[in-house]
């Protein structure tokens, strides 16, 4: 993510620093110097070791902004931590934009006093074709409890439990055929990103817990209850 938005704010005129591991303070030094906005695109259980490095060099009103799929804890440490303007947001795709999809960026202040800082980051984000949206930190990882969180939990626990049956793999439909497509990077490639973003994400275990509730709903045989609630996706096709 750090090289895409590289490439991304360079070619809208900007003078990037990159600044990668090692980080000495040296290169911390030269790359902070005169800096508009830090983007941290870091593991978010690397921010409190990697806020300890730079913010020594870094004060109002340098943005301080991180770009993690978990924000509750993350801008609880950076809010805690530096006193200049706080923004948090979340690229809500990957390095790798798919053809047709609409890339979004979640976008929350760190105060109310930051808010102005916020919309210069929109505004960069905008200049490079991301759509921008305002959340809160909490409304943010309520969401992505369910859309990363359950997505990786229940696809883990489904699969597991379908590898039970002997000889499964001669009953593949092209159904089936579909999801364990959808799921392979996730299981192959990105097995140790899911479980991090997972594990740090507070709500992911109330989730868990809901989800569990659904699932006795199904196994009292009330499908048509649950098949209702799930059309919502496509309530606004004619």
């Amino acid at each position: 993510m750090g090289g895409l938005f590289t490439q991304a704010f360079s070619d809208q005129g900007c003078d990037v620093a990159p600044l990668d591991r090692p980080l000495t303070d040296d290169a911390v030094r030269t790359a902070l110097d005169g800096c508009d906005m830090l983007l941290l695109c870091i593991p978010v259980t690397a921010m409190g070791n990697v806020l300890d490095t730079l913010l020594p060099h870094l004060s109002a009103p340098t943005i301080l902004c991180d770009v993690g799929s978990v924000k509750v804890q993350p801008m609880k440490a950076m809010l805690a931590k530096y006193d200049g303007p706080v923004v948090g947001t979340h690229p809500l795709f990957g390095p790798v934009i798919p053809e047709g999809f609409t890339p979004r960026v979640a976008v929350m202040p760190g105060r109310e006093s930051d808010e102005t800082a916020a919309r210069r980051v929109c505004s960069l984000f905008n200049a490079c074709g991301y759509i921008c949206f305002d959340s809160t930190a909490e409304e943010h990882d309520r969401s992505m409890a369910f859309v990363q969180g359950l997505n990786f939990t229940s696809t883990v626990a489904f699969l597991a439990a379908a590898r039970d049956v002997d000889g499964i793999e001669n009953f593949i439909t092209p159904s089936f055929q579909r999801r364990l497509d959808s799921a392979r990077k996730m299981m192959t490639q990105d097995m140790e990103l899911f479980e991090v973003i997972s594990e740090a994400n507070p709500f992911l275990q109330e989730v868990n817990r809901k989800f569990m509730s659904y699932l006795s709903v199904a196994a009292g045989g009330d499908l048509d209850l649950l098949a209702d609630r799930a059309q919502w996706w496509w309530r606004n096709e004619t």
